[in-house]
């Protein structure tokens, strides 16, 4: 695909992006009932009530057909994404927690080994949660997360008109299965993982980084979209300059979900020092595009730009009916 109008309908109507770019309906029931803490962050960031710096809370649910598909992934990712999440926003992990429903012991114990291989390899305990067994139906799991930050967060809500979109991912691995999942993990070393989410705390507390998100599903631009509402900002995509796998095509990579890659928006004056705290890792940092006023997302490409209009989720661009249920994550 590589007309520029055709790729961005594509992703205005791509199901997982459709959801991303309408989160608000998602958390929308919460907002009377969430005292002072904004909705929208990869976490909750709560005020440390008994000292300095914030608390983060998160939770993630794990699609009921992954966990079918592939057991030991799940309860892998169900750990790995929420230490993304308080990575994302300038924390660090303290535990896990895990809700697991499962039909039999054979799938609980895959479920269980991969949570393990997680909780070993980036070295965070899981310390309890909620445990099912059914006498029917299929597994279900989720997990959530605490951790904690100093006073400088890394928010969804600060991004500027003028600030540098910068993207930063690991590059190596590959998709597993067919499923849009770009799995660098399992292929590295436990410190390499631990000290790759150690970047965002790093660049959140010398006040390089005020913006940002974790790409998530959806991909970068259902991120995009994300990280754009909350900011009440809009932004422009530059695809030249967007590092993308060989032999992967752009319309894929674009809603892929990255074991790690992050969205930041980061000021035109700091660019050159946040550049340098990646120049000695194997993660890819650079800049792909701005931030803007005018809402929206724009692409471009030689020379050439499009924008994407999203659509409700649940309908497709021929205006056909789907499930939605699984587009979130």
């Amino acid at each position: 695909m590589t007309d520029l109008a055709s790729l961005a309908e594509y992703l205005s109507g791509h199901p997982a992006v459709a959801e991303k770019a309408n989160i608000q309906q998602a958390f929308g029931h919460a907002l009377e009932v969430s005292g002072k803490i904004r909705l929208g962050d990869d976490c909750a960031a709560i005020a440390n009530p008994s000292g300095t710096g914030h608390l983060l809370f998160a939770a993630e649910g794990m699609l009921g057909s992954f966990v079918e598909d592939d057991p030991w992934f799940a309860g892998y990712s169900a750990v790995m994404v929420n230490l993304s999440d308080v990575a994302a926003m300038g924390g660090r992990p303290v535990a896990v927690t895990d809700i697991l429903w499962t039909p039999t012991e054979q799938i609980s114990a895959e479920i269980w080994q991969g949570m393990q291989a997680a909780a070993l390899a980036y070295s965070v305990p899981i310390v309890g949660g909620h445990t099912t067994r059914t006498v029917s139906g299929k597994a279900m799991l989720g997990a959530a997360v605490l951790g904690h930050a100093g006073d400088r967060l890394i928010t969804s809500f600060d991004a500027k008109p003028g600030d540098l979109l910068v993207i930063a991912i690991d590059m190596h691995g590959g998709y597993r299965g067919d499923k849009p999942f770009w799995n660098a993990s399992t292929i590295t070393s436990p410190e390499r993982l631990r000290a790759d989410l150690e970047l965002l705390p790093s660049l959140a507390e010398k006040g390089l980084c005020r913006a940002g998100k974790d790409i998530s599903n959806g991909g970068i631009i259902g991120t995009l979209a994300m990280l754009c509402q909350c900011s009440a900002v809009g932004a422009v995509l530059d695809l030249e300059n967007l590092p993308c796998p060989m032999d992967v095509e752009i319309e894929k990579w674009l809603v892929s979900f990255p074991s790690f890659g992050f969205l930041l928006a980061i000021a035109p004056e700091d660019l050159e020092n946040t550049m340098s705290d990646f120049t000695a890792t194997k993660i890819t940092c650079r800049e792909i595009g701005h931030f803007r006023e005018t809402p929206g997302i724009t692409i471009t490409a030689d020379g050439e730009s499009a924008e994407l209009v999203f659509r409700k989720p649940g309908v497709h661009a021929a205006g056909d009916v789907f499930d939605s249920g699984e587009a979130m994550v």
